[in-house]
């Protein structure tokens, strides 16, 4: 979803604009998206929810055309992340609590299950930071540890997070 040019082979490539590669062409801010209900096993939306004008709805509309089970991988930008306020495209801001309003094993889901009703299980997989200008994609395990470690000696930011989402009943 909002592939541009990352074309991946085995997927349904979906975009806004008709580059090469590009199977759909549609715009994600358009509900319903012209796809079948629980017609993917697996979708991949990096760095394009951030895009996009309705968040819980875009949401919605990823657990509507994901069947039971399905993966969906999502990156988005940090909250507080340089990139966040960079691009003059950006809408939404995201923390590693977001999607937890649709994970019913989390607090904030069934304290308000009303936001929506997609359920998604929901983790952080890999914290993205920038330490002296490098890029790492870090597990969210490990990324405790390693701030703890560089602390005071590195400054060390969060730039992105991407999460793995599985779709519930």
């Amino acid at each position: 979803m909002g592939c541009g040019s990352d074309i991946r082979p085995g997927f349904c490539n979906v975009d806004s604009a008709n580059l090469p590669g590009v199977d759909m062409v549609f715009d994600l801010n358009e509900f319903p998206w012209p796809l079948e209900n629980e017609c993917a096993d697996e979708v991949s939306i990096i760095n394009v929810l951030e895009h996009l004008d309705d968040t819980v709805r875009a949401v919605e509309e990823l657990r509507r055309i994901c069947r039971s089970g399905a993966l969906v991988t999502l990156r988005v930008p940090y909250f507080n992340s340089p990139d966040m306020f960079a691009d003059p495209t950006h809408r939404r801001f995201f923390s590693e609590r977001t999607f937890d309003f649709f994970d019913p094993q989390r607090r904030a889901c069934q304290e308000r299950p009303y936001y929506s009703p997609a359920r998604f299980g929901v983790k952080v997989s890999v914290v993205y930071i920038r330490i002296l200008g490098v890029y790492l994609p870090v597990r969210k395990s490990v990324l405790k540890r390693l701030l703890l470690w560089f602390g005071a000696r590195l400054p060390a930011t969060v730039w992105a997070l991407e999460f793995e989402l599985k779709a519930l009943r």
